[in-house]
């Protein structure tokens, strides 16, 4: 059973966001975060490894640069979907249910007879 937060904002569909580890932003990073339309979280993701890497040229030793790099995909990997979640917070959407489900569409589903007014034709 997956956990997924369900998102409104009035006059549309309902997004889910999956919660846990991503490997998809742990893999890609910011690319990850544009894709999900994280813009802000994406572009300070890109700004980050560039930083950790002028910093690490102040100490000695070549094995500081990759261990950094592999700490910040792993905090990627941990907190991209929180990261989307703030995205859709300053986009006007409320976190509004939590929603166990085997898949997305499991959740869609059970989120609609949680509040059948979701699954409206008006909405877009």
């Amino acid at each position: 059973m997956r956990i997924y937060t369900a998102h409104l904002r009035p006059g549309q569909m309902p997004l889910l966001v999956r919660e846990g580890f991503s490997l998809g932003a742990f893999l890609f990073g910011p690319l990850w975060l544009f894709a999900h339309r994280a813009w802000i979280a994406g572009i300070i993701a890109l700004v980050v490894p560039g930083a950790l890497l002028a910093l690490s040229s102040f100490w000695p030793g070549a094995v500081l640069p990759p261990v950094l790099l592999a700490a910040y995909a792993l905090l990627m990997g941990l907190t991209g979907r929180d990261l989307c979640r703030w995205s859709l917070a300053r986009r006007g959407f409320s976190e509004s249910y939590v929603v166990a489900a085997r898949n997305a569409e499991a959740g869609f589903a059970r989120l609609v007879d949680r509040d059948p007014t979701l699954a409206s034709e008006d909405l877009a």
